[in-house]
């Protein structure tokens, strides 16, 4: 006989009660269908393992459940991304997990309490052959993937060609001001400076500290200057022994002196006649070439060695240093005169602790250079990682912070990295770790009841909340840019548009 209407089972009617009979519905039907599950806390350690899940744990190195459980995520499951899930809030609900243990294709989903608190995790193993299962899939991957490393493998040729040496002895810039990272207000103040420079003739002084990109945007002003067909030559002034100096500079006459070059040698200036000469370190000069120097600026000629014949050149100097000038002029050691005739344009470039906002954005650039030259996927910084790098002063700047990601990576047996493996690095380089600190928000306006601050072109406002919603979208998100563009309704191209060019 058939059941009657009021035989059948029924929904619950309360809302409650519908989510909770769904939730042990789906745990249920993916305890059942699914390869494995665990569940983790809110730290990260592993709390439960079910039956499933457990065929994998001899291939993982453990040979019964009590080893496992008790242990944190990253202990027991290399290249999970699990930390992440819990740190963000944010399921993870179709990615691809290769180990020791196989390739998987896993999903991981947060767990909250009543109050939205993140509580824990589950990761489930969808499927444990993905190589025969999904198939069309991975194929296409695969393809997506050896198009990826093609891709990298021609922006590496591409740099490495910008890199080379002309047949006339001429070398090109290899940056522009796309490739000075940062958008933070100290960023954009000195890209908004080195572009004004950029549209001048006069000299550029560049001046900050070691490794904080002088160089760069030195190559970045030829880029965008009116000689930027002209060649790009570069002298470290500190790196020549100082007799030879001149010989570098100016050039040398045939036969100059006993084993001289027979048909002569160009110099510096004559190299880049028709370009920008870049005068690396200026404040290492010797007194006694520093004369020479500032004759051939005034002049526009140079003498080589050996030579009663007066070359003229066409060139445009910009000169950097990491030493304080003024000082030097005050003291005796640099030459007024020659002081005052490089200091027409100076661009002063901020140390990397000024600009903590900006750290997301170059560990991303720099872990993308890295991976082009490894032939590696980029590495994966853990919140806490990001929040350690936030609050070290960077006394060797953005050279330090490559250095220090740089050995995360070679060291690192998983593509995440963590704060402890970078506090680990810090202290065999001697240096203590500062504290944490979150990544600060880029620009805060003036206090909320000061009006002055809106009599300003709204333009310029616009352009200010413009930078001040990306620093923030890119903060919550940890730097990631594609989850950015998306909290911001905006396409990943229009956003990297926006930290090229801030202002």
């Amino acid at each position: 006989m058939p059941l009657l209407a009021d035989d059948a089972p029924a929904l619950p009617l309360d809302a409650q009660g519908i989510l909770e009979l769904a939730a042990r519905s789906m745990f249920q039907l993916f305890s059942s269908v699914s390869q494995g599950m665990f569940l983790v806390d809110r730290s990260g350690r592993i709390v439960w393992v079910n039956e499933g899940y457990q065929r994998f744990l001899p291939d993982l190195g453990f040979s019964s459940v009590d080893q496992f459980v008790g242990r944190t995520v990253e202990e027991v499951i290399p290249n999970t991304q699990m930390r992440r899930v819990l740190e963000t809030g944010q399921p993870v609900l179709i990615d691809l997990l290769t180990n020791k243990a196989g390739t998987f294709v896993v999903s991981r989903i947060p767990l909250r309490d009543d109050a939205d608190r993140v509580i824990g995790a589950i990761g489930i193993v969808l499927f444990d052959h993905p190589e025969t299962t999904l198939q069309p899939l991975i194929s296409k991957f695969a393809l997506l993937q050896r198009d990826l490393d093609d891709a990298r493998r021609e922006l590496a040729s591409q740099r490495r060609r910008s890199l080379a040496v002309a047949g006339d002895g001429e070398r090109r810039s290899k940056y522009t001001f796309a490739s000075f990272i940062g958008s933070s207000p100290a960023a954009a103040e000195v890209k908004r400076q080195a572009r004004r420079a950029a549209q001048s003739s006069s000299p550029v002084l560049l001046l900050g500290e070691t490794g904080t990109g002088k160089e760069l945007l030195a190559h970045a002003i030829h880029a965008a200057s009116s000689r930027a067909s002209g060649p790009f030559v570069s002298v470290n002034i500190a790196a020549v022994p100082d007799t030879l100096l001149e010989a570098e500079f100016f050039g040398v006459a045939p036969g100059a002196y006993t084993g001289a070059d027979r048909k002569g040698r160009d110099g510096k200036f004559k190299l880049a006649d028709g370009g920008t000469l870049f005068l690396d370190e200026i404040g290492d000069m010797p007194q006694s070439l520093q004369a020479k120097l500032l004759r051939a600026l005034q002049e526009g000629e140079i003498e080589p060695l050996g030579s009663n014949k007066l070359v003229p050149f066409n060139v445009r100097i910009l000169a950097a240093t990491s030493r304080d000038l003024a000082s030097l002029v005050r003291e005796g050691k640099f030459r007024e005169d020659l002081f005052y005739r490089l200091h027409v344009l100076p661009v002063r470039v901020p140390p990397l602790r000024v600009r903590r906002s900006d750290i997301p954005a170059l560990v991303e650039a720099l872990g993308e250079d890295l991976a082009l030259r490894n032939g590696t996927a980029p590495p994966e910084l853990l919140p806490d990682a990001m929040a350690l790098l936030a609050g070290q002063p960077w006394r060797g700047n953005i050279r330090e912070l490559r250095n220090v990601l740089e050995q995360a990576v070679m060291r690192s047996d998983s593509q995440s990295i963590d704060a402890a493996q970078l506090e680990r690095i810090l202290r065999e380089a001697g240096v203590e770790p500062a504290a944490p600190a979150p990544v600060q928000d880029p620009g805060h306006a003036a206090d909320a009841g000061d009006e002055s601050r809106y009599l300003r072109p709204l333009a310029e406002q616009v352009a200010e909340l413009e930078r001040k919603a990306i620093a923030a979208a890119l903060k919550a998100h940890g730097g990631n840019k594609l989850a950015t563009a998306r909290q911001l309704g905006i396409s990943r191209a229009t956003l990297y548009g926006r930290l090229e060019n801030p202002e």
